[in-house]
């Protein structure tokens, strides 16, 4: 079945961190960038950051730079996107996909995975 199964969210309290998990299956992983967006309630879905898949290169939005990053492993089909020092406003659904939003793709594919909740809260 081709699917990306998103993995990792939760509740924490400002400051902490998560690693989400991004799991690809049923298609050639290692020829897709993969991104990850979110969406926060009342808001339009955002991109985060993006892997490219032919030399692992990174994309960041402004406000993650320097608090989130994105590695993926090709020999385990999964993508990581680490969330440190977690802020209110980092809330959100968080999607990964095969849009490749900013980052080089050597193959095109419309694939988004079911989301995963992060809640930032004291």
């Amino acid at each position: 079945q081709v699917q990306l199964v998103e993995s990792g969210g939760g509740s924490v309290q400002p400051g902490a961190s998560l690693r989400l998990s991004c799991a690809a299956s049923g298609f050639t992983f290692r020829y897709y960038a993969i991104a990850w967006f979110r969406q926060a309630p009342g808001r339009e879905r955002e991109g985060v950051s993006c892997i490219s898949s032919s030399d692992g290169s990174t994309v960041y939005e402004d406000s993650v730079k320097g608090r989130f990053t994105i590695s993926r492993y090709n020999s385990k089909n999964t993508v990581y996107l680490t969330l440190n020092d977690l802020k209110p406003e980092d809330t959100a659904v968080y999607y990964c996909t095969t849009d490749p939003l900013w980052c080089q793709t050597d193959r095109d594919l419309d694939l988004w995975g079911q989301g995963t909740l992060v809640t930032v809260s004291s």
